[in-house]
């Protein structure tokens, strides 16, 4: 697959990657803004815009309009935010990839916000807040999060607080875009079945000839500016920590989480690797301990979350609440086990053959592969190819996983999370001292 980048006149970045008789195609339009480039009082701000965006453009002026334009060419469309990035996109038939481009580009540069959509989206948001509060695994996540960072963006959650959703106004979105919503801050990766002289021509319409609107609205003429940027992470803990969410559940949540690498360290391909070793499969470590030997948890998984200037491992289980310190006990031997005695070329094998499978077929769709691509291309700068990353998992030894797992386990860089029917003080770092 050849990926074509282009830089409009407008600093704007233009991204293809066609796939020869590809079903579908995807555009996406990638911002690098999201929780953490946010003030205080600006916590969530990034995310309502973002569902501020489909309450009507210039040419079509509210939210019905607009989804029935995507359902008539019957398309996927949505959008997301993150900590350090939000996405609109549409995928659907190739044969309506210029029309995904008009009307993403209509949103993108003339949304109008209308005053009485406000008001009704903040009882949306806080609906979707009270949703995420009645999940244990989310609250479990977002408290990791705010255990580890604290009171900084890094800590803060990317929905933000029911009072600060509350508070913002159609000024405060109209600023935080100027600051954000700038071409050079931008990405348009269009992937799939497509014509790419055809697609550079209809972004170069549609970017960087829009159509006049009110002076308030969008960012109308997508002048050359700078976007607003991000305060540091302060990423730094002397010992253990712990918090625990009192909640009448049936099952225990739990996440431990260790500080970890960002992500460009040369060290990811190790640390990916000893994810999928500990906790990436029905065959990993912590799963055939905790569920088929103990027989005490549902799921389990790793995760390894990257960041620009910060990362987190982090272990999740949904437990019987009964057994959580046989449990705490057991995954903990795990990690010093992986520490202390080297992973067996068979096994180390086995975990690279599964990373490189599941990335490959994580490709296998068009909006994978313009998200694969462009988030790469908005945090890093530059791209790697699967092929280039299967090179780099290849490489990884045995001696680079025992480097990597004794770099992070340790206490002075442990964290657990826990909800669950627990009284307080249950739940103490103490048990972390043996790594």
């Amino acid at each position: 697959m050849k990926i074509i980048q282009k830089t409009l006149s407008n600093g704007l970045r233009l991204v293809m990657a066609p796939q020869a008789d590809a079903a579908t195609a995807t555009v996406l339009i990638l911002v690098g803004t999201g929780s953490k480039y946010e003030k205080k009082t600006e916590n969530g701000l990034s995310h309502f815009l973002e569902h501020m965006y489909f309450k009507g453009t210039e040419s079509r002026p509210s939210a019905k309009i607009l989804a029935e334009a995507f359902d008539g060419l019957g398309a996927i469309s949505n959008a997301f935010t993150d900590k350090e990035y939000t996405g609109y996109y549409a995928k659907g038939n190739p044969a309506h990839t210029d029309q995904f481009i008009d009307i993403l580009s209509d949103i993108y540069l003339h949304s109008t916000f209308p005053e009485n959509e406000i008001g009704k989206e903040k009882g949306v948001v806080i609906e979707e807040i009270n949703m995420y509060e009645d999940v244990p695994q989310y609250k479990a996540g977002e408290n990791l999060f705010a255990l580890m960072y604290g009171d900084q963006p890094a800590g803060w959650s990317v929905i933000g607080p029911k009072a600060t959703v509350n508070s913002f106004t159609r000024k405060d979105l109209i600023r935080y875009q100027r600051a954000h919503y700038t071409p050079a801050n931008t990405i348009v990766m269009v992937a799939g079945g497509i014509d790419p002289k055809l697609v550079q021509q209809q972004v170069k319409t549609a970017f960087t000839a829009p159509k006049l609107v009110r002076a308030e609205a969008g960012i109308a003429s997508a002048k050359a500016t700078a976007h607003r940027g991000k305060k540091k992470t302060i990423d730094t803990q002397i010992k253990a920590q712990s918090v625990l969410f009192h909640k009448a559940t049936d099952q225990a949540h739990l996440i431990v989480g260790f500080r970890s690498l960002p992500l460009n360290h040369p060290d990811r391909p190790a640390l990916s690797l000893l994810s999928t070793l500990l906790g990436g499969g029905m065959s990993s470590r912590l799963f055939l301990r905790l569920r088929e030997e103990l027989g005490a948890a549902y799921y389990v998984h790793t995760e390894t979350e990257t960041f620009t200037d910060h990362g987190i491992f982090s272990i999740a289980a949904g437990i019987d609440k009964t057994r959580f310190a046989e449990i705490m006990e057991s995954i903990i031997a795990e990690l010093v086990k992986i520490k202390n005695e080297p992973v067996s070329a068979v096994e180390l094998n086995k975990a690279k053959e599964q990373s490189v499978g599941m990335m490959r077929l994580g490709l296998e769709s068009s909006d994978s592969v313009a998200g694969f691509y462009g988030m790469q291309l908005l945090l890093k700068g530059e791209y790697k190819t699967p092929e280039q990353m299967t090179k780099e998992y290849m490489a990884v030894t045995p001696a680079d996983i025992q480097r990597v797992a004794r770099k992070l386990f340790v206490a002075k860089n442990a964290n657990l999370s826990v909800v669950g029917p627990f009284e307080k003080g249950i739940v103490t770092s103490a048990i972390f001292t043996t790594l």
